[in-house]
């Protein structure tokens, strides 16, 4: 048996369908988990076959009202790499925004809107190959205005004010100088259940301070999220997964192989929760990728704004017959 993996946070895979020109139809949460019925899902991806002339194929989202939820390119079905032009949609069919992609990576101007209609904000994404990371704000503010279309920036300068996902409260707000951060920046995060300060010069993150519900002060000097990981790193993980793997007798004695995506929540504590297999290869090998992930030792947890996180984790397990 050969047993391989790599640690990557991404989304895992949906089920699939060939009519037509579709070539994959995938049952997604708004959270990124693919589910296995339509029921479930809080929207539906389809992908289908490239238009003449062109070999990307087309990606369409739609919301359970049919309605559509996003109209792209992409140049692979799973995971999806997003190219050229990405337009997103609000339910009541007003744009959320217009993004534009190379090689799977946000380039150029970003335009945003609020759920009525009025532009929200301008970013602007290096064209240098860096993936975005909105924590790090590898982005140019170019313009922000507020719900009635008033400007807070303008050509890079102003004081800037962000919204939550939802357009309910005031989420971060701060300076902004040729279209970067500076000074200092107030923040909210009623996830996470606390509010922080940064200071920022020409961009870049100098320090913060959080303060949690209690009151209790945290400072930092990392504004990054940091991603939990198996202590011993990715070679510790292996070894754990080739000396606790046991390849079903059922699934070897088919010949069912395959690479099964398993995703779960590494807790505050570093406990693992919440294992699902997001794509399955069969019953026996997926129970197989559950019991082992469900059983793994503590992980170091993730951690944001100084303090240790809930993370969602993916990692796909290879599962191989000797001779394959």
């Amino acid at each position: 048996m050969k047993v391989s993996f790599i640690a990557i946070l991404l989304f895992s895979v949906g089920t699939c369908a060939a009519q037509d020109g579709v070539l994959n139809i995938s049952f997604l949460k708004n959270d990124g988990r693919y589910v296995a019925k339509r029921d479930s899902a809080d929207y539906v991806r389809v992908v289908s076959v490239p238009d003449s002339g062109s070999n990307l194929y087309n990606i369409v989202d739609y919301y359970r009202n049919d309605s559509k939820r996003l109209i792209g390119k992409t140049s692979k079905i799973f995971p999806p790499q997003f190219e050229g032009q990405c337009v997103i949609f609000y339910q009541n069919g007003k744009k959320a925004s217009v993004v534009f992609y190379k090689n799977g990576l946000l380039v150029g101007d970003e335009y945003e809107f609020f759920p009525n209609g009025k532009l929200y904000r301008q970013k602007e994404f290096p064209d240098d190959g860096d993936k975005f990371d909105d924590i790090n704000n590898n982005f140019l503010i170019k313009a922000n205005y507020d719900s009635l279309g008033a400007t807070l920036v303008k050509n890079g300068n102003g004081y800037y004010k962000g919204y939550d996902g939802n357009f309910k409260y005031i989420e971060v707000e701060g300076r902004v100088r040729n279209g970067k951060r500076d000074s200092v920046w107030k923040g909210t995060n009623k996830n996470l259940g606390f509010t922080y300060t940064e200071n920022y010069k020409n961009g870049i993150f100098i320090e913060g301070t959080s303060i949690d519900k209690s009151g209790q002060a945290v400072t930092y000097t990392k504004v990054n999220v940091i991603p939990p990981h198996f202590k011993g790193g990715d070679a510790g993980f292996g070894r754990y997964l080739h000396n606790n793997i046991k390849y079903p007798e059922e699934a070897r004695r088919v010949g069912t192989q395959g690479e099964v995506m398993v995703s779960f929540v590494v807790e505050k504590d570093g406990t693992v929760d919440d294992v699902r297999v997001a794509r399955p290869v069969g019953p026996s090998i997926d129970a197989e990728a559950v019991r082992v992930i469900t059983n793994s030792p503590r992980w170091v947890p993730g951690m944001q704004y100084g303090r240790p996180v809930r993370v969602m984790y993916s990692v796909p397990i290879n599962f191989t017959l000797p001779g394959n």
